[in-house]
């Protein structure tokens, strides 16, 4: 049961009639009209427990995209029920609209669809759903708060998938795949071919060129069949926000893009969430299963406030992969937490795979340095150079142990990942 505001308002009148008419007679009899008035409006509504809820609709969305879920009201009684409807999710869902008119004849169905348009990632699930049935004279209402589960995943949004047809086209050329005027590049042998001017000729194949009578040169191709290893750290220093994004989001798309990527260059791509235990794991997932399965693993992932513990990151790495690889490391370039845990443990894990670490440059601190409007301003720029200075010098002492890095804006993270582990299967250093 619920009441309105109207019957407070004529209570609130009934207690001034005294007044003018002071007789108690008055006010109870003002005050009893309202009770008649409340159960006429209860006994006349609609009965809102006859009505059953079944959802459908949407179960995954892709963040900033629109999904719809269905509430199906099946009226089970044998009155007639019009009322208002309000499907309550988390305000981070952004349902709309927020409430709804319903009228169901007895024994019929109406459908009631809520769009939601998620700011986060992650599970998002339906609160409760709350049916007022008024009565005629709008003093009281029937009230039903009855849940009806749903959950709706937020997938990661994956922005940089627009760079894809860019780097796949890259890959092509460097595979010999497509026509160029550069020779794919790499380290396995492909097939051979007549020799032609501006060929290196240190690819001419002798034994090859004297039984045809001749000149044809080894043609290679990058190596297929590596392994990524993707590792998204997961503690505290994801948590930091980067404009309006989180860092790891940023780490994420990154992640997305090299592994479509690398899983079409024929190599083999694992995922590793990681701070102080697994958060999300996949590995040994195909081609075609590669996206979906690292998007799923990632929806429900959050930052942990709490330090990262990277001897035990770098101890279930090294128990999971056993045969040389490329090992990413999607985290923050910060000095304390690098050079506190990860730089004593660098020379184990460079001993047997390739490292590459990937981290996301705040573009905020480079327009700090450069502003010199005030006071305020000019230690803000002194203070921002300083952490420049100690990115940079945390760079190279990274690039010492043989770690490649990669420290980029956010909209450039994801391409310059990329277009890093191309430049290594060009190389024939995977």
């Amino acid at each position: 049961m619920a009441v309105t505001g109207r019957l407070g308002l004529l209570a609130a009148l009934g207690a001034a009639a005294p007044l003018v008419w002071p007789s108690w007679w008055t006010l109870w009899t003002l005050w009893g009209l309202l009770a008649l008035g409340v159960l006429a409006d209860l006994a006349l509504a609609g009965n809102v427990r006859g009505l059953a809820l079944h959802r459908a609709g949407d179960t995954s969305v892709r963040l900033g995209e629109t999904a719809t879920v269905a509430l199906v009201v099946e009226n089970t009684g044998r009155r007639r029920v019009r009322a208002r409807l309000r499907d309550a999710w988390p305000p981070s869902a952004a349902a709309s609209p927020r409430v709804t008119r319903i009228d169901v004849p007895a024994g019929e169905r109406r459908r009631v669809e809520t769009r939601l348009t998620p700011t986060r990632r992650g599970d998002r699930t339906a609160v409760t759903v709350t049916i007022r049935s008024m009565g005629p004279l709008g003093l009281a209402a029937r009230q039903l708060n009855r849940p009806a589960p749903w959950t709706v995943r937020v997938l990661p949004a994956f922005p940089s998938r627009r760079h894809l047809p860019g780097k796949l086209a890259k890959l092509r050329t460097l595979t010999g795949q497509h026509v160029a005027l550069i020779r794919g590049q790499g380290t396995e042998f492909d097939s051979l071919r007549e020799y032609v001017d501006g060929d290196d000729v240190r690819s001419i194949d002798w034994r090859a060129s004297a039984r045809r009578a001749d000149v044809v040169v080894r043609t290679w191709r990058p190596e297929r069949d590596r392994r990524i290893y993707l590792v998204l750290d997961t503690g505290r220093t994801s948590a930091g926000r980067v404009g309006d994004i989180p860092r790891l989001d940023c780490s994420m798309d990154a992640a997305l893009l090299l592994g479509a990527l690398a899983s079409r260059a024929g190599d083999r791509v694992d995922l590793l969430a990681y701070d102080r235990r697994v958060r999300a794991r996949v590995e040994g997932a195909s081609r075609s299963d590669l996206l979906p399965a690292m998007v799923q693993a990632m929806a429900p992932l959050e930052p942990e406030l709490i330090e990262s513990d990277a001897a035990g990151m770098v101890s279930t790495i090294m128990s999971r992969v056993r045969q040389r690889c490329l090992v990413v490391l999607l985290t923050e370039l910060n000095a304390a937490a690098i050079e506190e845990g990860l730089l004593p443990l660098l020379p184990q894990l460079t001993a047997r795979h390739l490292v590459m670490v990937a981290a996301v440059t705040d573009p905020r601190v480079g327009e700090m340095a450069r502003a010199r409007g005030d006071l305020a301003a000019v230690y803000d720029a002194a203070a921002a150079e300083r952490a420049r200075a100690d990115r940079r010098r945390l760079t190279a002492e990274l690039r010492r142990y043989g770690v490649e890095v990669v420290d980029a804006p956010p909209d450039e993270l994801a391409p310059a990942l990329a277009d890093a582990y191309l430049a290594l299967k060009a190389a024939g250093r995977l």
